[in-house]
């Protein structure tokens, strides 16, 4: 299924603050991580998330140990909902040139298997071209089988699997040549 005409990615903005409640609920509520969401896990107020995340726009208002990110919504056209989100880390600090990669993304878990998660990495590929990204490190789960599909898909070439030890996981590395 062609997903172009179905869905599209925006810059996190205030027009979706409520979404981005629902969102952050539905993540909490299955225990499933929020992944690609900036600090959202840690933000009970959404006007916080986006002012949050607009300050990883600028070297100049970063918080310590982050660093410049754009943080995209993707949306269904059908009914104007939001059912991903995927951040773009416009390059490494020590902890995600280890595990956490340029790309983190979710896909809420009602809206799971329809093939968004795929779709967002394929159109933030661009933007990171445009970023004077050569290529991009993209990590998952070993346990998760769709991440890595979404991964692969997108020409994703294994590297290698690390050991995260703050959350206790198995992470594989994938590069994603632009």
């Amino acid at each position: 299924m062609e997903l172009d005409n179905e869905i599209f990615l925006v810059k996190a903005n205030e027009s979706y603050l409520s979404q981005v409640a629902e969102y952050r609920k539905e993540f909490l509520d299955a225990n499933s991580s929020l992944d690609g969401c900036g600090p959202l896990r840690n933000c009970d107020d959404p006007k916080d998330w986006l002012d949050k995340t607009n300050a990883l726009l600028s070297p100049d208002t970063l918080p310590e140990n982050w660093v410049v990110s754009t943080q995209f919504l993707c949306i269904r056209k059908s009914d104007n909902r939001l059912v991903g989100m995927i951040q773009v880390r416009h390059y490494f600090n020590d902890f995600l040139k280890q595990f956490g990669g340029n790309i983190g993304y979710s896909v809420r878990p009602s809206e799971r298997r329809k093939g968004y998660a795929k779709w967002m990495l394929k159109n933030c590929l661009p933007f990171c071209k445009e970023l004077n990204m050569d290529k991009v490190l993209v990590t998952c789960k070993d346990d998760n089988i769709g991440s890595r599909k979404t991964i692969l898909a997108n020409s994703g070439v294994y590297e290698k699997t690390v050991f995260e030890p703050q959350k206790s996981v198995n992470l594989e590395r994938y590069w994603i040549k632009l």
